[in-house]
Parts: structure tokens; sequence; C-alpha cells
């Protein structure tokens, strides 16, 4: 595969894409997007006419076709390069690995990007303190969530079953961000043992979302 990716190595649904692609053993041309501030490039119309979106990651195939939206980036990997599969052998598990990733991508991420910052601070006067309080909030909330849904039906090593996917591949980089924002994983004790195992996978723990700076 020749690929090309638009990222931000701070994004985590960047380090998603990047998880994903080592995972494989796939490499993409890595084409860097600045995401933060009024001024940064995802916001600009050269980048918007690539993504209408503004979002990073966006993967440019050889077939010369974009893709955006992480999950579906790592459900087309999956179909052009099936092994090893990220999704559960089962139409269940792979409705509980999809449920998991949805609940990280939709009901956590999608209210953190640099975005939604821009706008609390532009409609509501909120400062950097307010807006770090909404973003430790809606995490808090989000990731206490996802524990309870992988609690009540984990049956492995991983978040859905003995080998990593879908699930663990967008739980990673949010727990990673969270501990980062000052969360103690151990308060969630699923995704905690789900962390430190993935961890010891070079395709996680070198694509780990990096600091902020």
């Amino acid at each position: 595969m020749t690929v090309k990716l638009y990222q931000n190595e701070i994004s985590s649904a960047t380090s998603r894409v990047r998880i994903a692609l080592a995972f494989k053993g796939l490499t993409a041309e890595a084409l860097p997007v600045s995401i933060l501030g009024e001024d940064a490039e995802s916001r600009q119309a050269s980048y918007r006419s690539v993504n209408p979106q503004g979002l990073v990651p966006a993967l440019l195939t050889d077939g010369g076709v974009l893709i955006t939206q992480s999950l579906a980036i790592v459900e087309y990997l999956d179909e052009v390069q099936p092994e090893p599969p990220l999704l559960p052998d089962t139409a269940e598990g792979r409705a509980q690995a999809r449920s998991i990733a949805l609940a990280v991508a939709a009901e956590i991420h999608a209210l953190l990007p640099p975005r939604i910052g821009l706008h609390l601070k532009a409609a509501f006067q909120a400062d950097a303190d307010a807006v770090a309080a909404w973003s430790r909030h809606w995490v808090g909330e989000g990731m206490a969530a996802v524990e309870t849904m992988i609690a009540g039906r984990r049956n492995g090593t991983f978040a859905v079953g003995d080998r990593p996917g879908i699930a663990d591949i967008f739980l990673f980089p949010q727990a990673v961000s969270a501990r980062r924002m000052g969360f103690d994983l151990a308060r969630w004790p699923n995704i905690a043992e789900i962390v430190t195992k993935l961890e010891t996978i070079p395709a996680f723990r070198e694509n780990a979302p990096a600091p902020r700076k």
C-alpha cells in the first residue's frame, strides 16, 4: 500500500490510525497538519479542500480516495489487510467492540478537540481553567461508562476477548490522554489492566498521542 496520512501527533484520533497501521505492519507517508489555535492549518481553506470537516486524521489511499473519520479508516485497513484481524469472530463480539470504540470516539473525544475549546471561549467566555474543567468532566464521565461496559461483558485479556482489536485501539489513546489530565487509571480497574497490557505491545506503545507542549 502507498497511502498518505494527514495527521497530528498530539491527536488521539490520529493515534488510533497509527496504531492500526503499525499493528498491521503497514506504513503511510505522514502529512502533518497543525490543529491548535485560531490559525491552525486544520482551520484553513487549503486543508478544508482536502477534508471538509477540517479534522485529522484523513487517509489518502493508493487509489486516490480520501477516507475520513478514524473508525472508518481503521475498518478500511482491516479490510484491505485482514491479518491480524481487528474485529472479533462473532457478530455479538464485533458489535461490542464497535460500541466501545464509538463510546470513546463519539461520546468522549467528540467533546474535547481544540475547536470545542475555541468555541467555549468565544461563545461563553470560558477561560483556560473552565475549558480544562469541561474536558475533565466529560472524560471522567465517559471513561466511567466505558469501564462499566467492559466490566459487564469482559471475557479475556483485552477489551473484547484475548486479542487486541478495534476497541483497544480506541480505548488506549483516550486512556493515555486521561492519565495526562491527572486521572488515576486505577479508578477504572479493567481499563487500567488493559492499558498495562497494551503498553507492552510496540504498535500501541510507540504510537500513543504525543503530549501537548
